[in-house]
């Protein structure tokens, strides 16, 4: 009886601390609909702050998949001696394709050069030579380091020129590291500015209660029990801000969406942006949110440590 008696206080007292965790809550959502007009200001600057190193990120991506399509396309081309007959092109590409570090091998004849520039409009000016002044092209695909075959390539008596995109692939590898380099500092640079608002913004609502706090810190409340609004006040000031940012860069992919797949079709190609999927749209949202409910619990704690009455 007696360990019936000891252990019924605890599922009161869970009850009680899954209550107050939900009215906090609730009177953090009422708060900011309360104050519609300062709510939209904080979250707006909040979700600007946010917008950006996302709006970065969102762009990287999207580099990085036409990037990737780049680095796929790892053709060699291989310029032969103009002098070389077609028949001779062909044997060379014969023997290519039995090389280990060689998956593929095309060859374009000079006749098939030449058709190709007639039909990009060049007719009239090729009408006026008298022979036809194109080498056979080996279009070499590597199996393997592609740099590597390329200057072995370059050795064989039968070749001319080749042609490799190694070095602007390298670069445009760079460019992608320091464009996540980038990102991540903005993304603190940011995020700071978002603790910032959301610090100042749970101070003033402090300030604002500072006698209601004062009499619950005299009845013995710990300061777990009254900083707990203010966390989940800031907790849907981010979650809020991450909501709005991710509208904002919706609607921003939806407006460059049909000018950017006219350009590449324009380019012969097709690209679409790709927004953020589902799980990273709510893990941004979660980490806005937790953003949030660590300025307001930093500013929240600094305050009560000192506003709390000195016992004598």
């Amino acid at each position: 009886m007696s360990a019936q008696t000891a252990s019924a206080p605890k599922p009161r007292r869970i009850g009680t601390w899954i209550d107050h965790h939900l009215y906090s809550i609730v009177a953090g959502i009422g708060r900011l609909l309360r104050r519609p007009g300062s709510t939209l200001l904080t979250v707006g600057v909040i979700a600007l702050a946010l917008a950006l190193p996302l709006g970065l990120w969102a762009t990287l991506k999207n580099v990085e998949r036409l990037a990737g399509e780049a680095r796929r396309s790892r053709e060699i081309s291989v310029f032969l001696d103009p002098r070389l007959a077609p028949a001779q092109a062909h044997a060379l590409a014969e023997r290519l394709r039995r090389r280990a570090d060689v998956a593929a091998v095309r060859v374009r004849t000079p006749d098939q050069g030449l058709a190709e520039l007639r039909a990009r409009g060049l007719a009239d000016a090729l009408d006026a030579l008298q022979t036809n002044p194109l080498p056979s092209v080996l279009i070499v695909t590597p199996g393997g380091d592609d740099l590597r075959l390329a200057q072995s390539l370059g050795t064989l008596a039968e070749v001319d020129v080749v042609q490799h995109d190694a070095d602007w692939r390298a670069r445009l590898d760079g460019w992608l590291y320091f464009g996540e380099r980038l990102v991540w500092v903005l993304a603190a640079l940011f995020g700071l500015g978002a603790l910032l608002v959301v610090g100042n913004t749970v101070r003033l609502d402090i300030q604002t209660r500072r006698e209601e706090i004062a009499v619950l810190q005299l009845l013995g409340a710990t300061d777990g029990f009254v900083r707990r609004p203010f966390l989940y006040l800031g907790l849907c000031y981010g979650a809020a801000a991450g909501a709005l940012a991710l509208a904002l860069l919706t609607a921003a992919e939806w407006a460059l969406r049909a000018p950017l797949a006219q350009l590449a079709q324009s380019y012969g190609g097709r690209f679409a942006l790709q927004g953020f999927a589902p799980v990273e749209a709510g893990a941004i949202v979660l980490g806005a949110g937790l953003l949030g409910w660590l300025g307001a619990g930093l500013v929240a704690g600094h305050t009560l440590r000192r506003t709390r009455p000195i016992e004598d």
